[in-house]
């Protein structure tokens, strides 16, 4: 926690005024424009995730065999060499289509318990991955790429944590500890995830498709994350009322 707490503190100490946010002299062009072409790639990857999730929600195709087909998506782009660009982009698409379809059943779920928890979820998670995708903007360069490490420890143990409650049963503090410390490493992710895409760039890596899974990747945990954490309070404060109508 003190490695994050750090993040905030030295953005607050920087001076964060207008001429501030004006500042991406650090950016050269060509990597402007790329980052450009990863984020406008990114908002195409959502609205065909959306397709995906409406699909689900017509002929209810989410499951198993989409999860399926988005990993054999993404292996299959990764795969394709970078010059066929038509195909990788349309490879790119038909994985965002997918993932939208598996986690169709939870925005159904949503749908059906109170639709406006899934635009507070959307909008929270765009305004976080805007912010912080900001904010790993405007830092100096590769200065949070050292919380990679950190990162993957904590992806490691969300796994061990899965296996866990698995095995041995899962109970609510242990299912609440993976949902908010999933939320907390992938909200991580979204900086260093920035901050390593501009680094690649600045080094001639301009894939800007593999850029924008990633980053797509990273906006699907979080907002999955704090669906799920919306829906449960959701939840909770409809049984308190009911158990208010009772006692009443």
């Amino acid at each position: 926690m003190g490695t994050f707490s750090s993040f905030f503190d030295s953005q607050s100490r920087s001076q964060w005024n207008y001429n501030t946010l004006k500042n991406f002299r650090q950016i050269s062009p060509i990597v402007q424009t790329h980052l450009k072409k990863v984020y406008m790639t990114l908002c195409c990857m959502l609205v065909a995730s959306a397709f995906g999730a409406y699909l689900h929600i017509i002929w209810n195709i989410g499951g198993y065999l989409t999860t399926f087909a988005c990993f054999g998506a993404i292996i299959w782009l990764h795969s394709t060499p970078p010059c066929q660009e038509q195909k990788r982009v349309s490879l790119l698409m038909a994985s965002a289509v997918f993932e939208g379809a598996s986690i169709g059943p939870l925005i159904d779920l949503a749908i059906q318990i109170d639709p406006s928890v899934l635009v507070a979820a959307f909008v929270g998670t765009a305004l976080a991955f805007a912010c912080f995708s900001g904010a790993a903007m405007l830092a100096r360069r590769r200065e949070y790429l050292y919380l990679g490490g950190l990162l993957s420890s904590g992806v490691s143990m969300l796994l061990w944590l899965h296996f866990a409650s698995s095995i041995f049963g899962g109970s609510t503090a242990l299912f609440k500890m993976e949902i908010y410390l999933g939320l907390l490493v992938f909200v991580g992710y979204m900086v260093v995830d920035t901050q390593d895409i501009i680094e690649k760039a600045h080094l001639g890596d301009l894939d800007y498709v593999k850029h924008a899974l990633t980053l797509f990747t990273d906006f699907v945990a979080v907002f999955v994350r704090i669906l799920i954490i919306m829906l449960k309070n959701s939840a909770e404060k409809g049984e308190r009322k009911k158990k208010k109508k009772r006692s009443d």
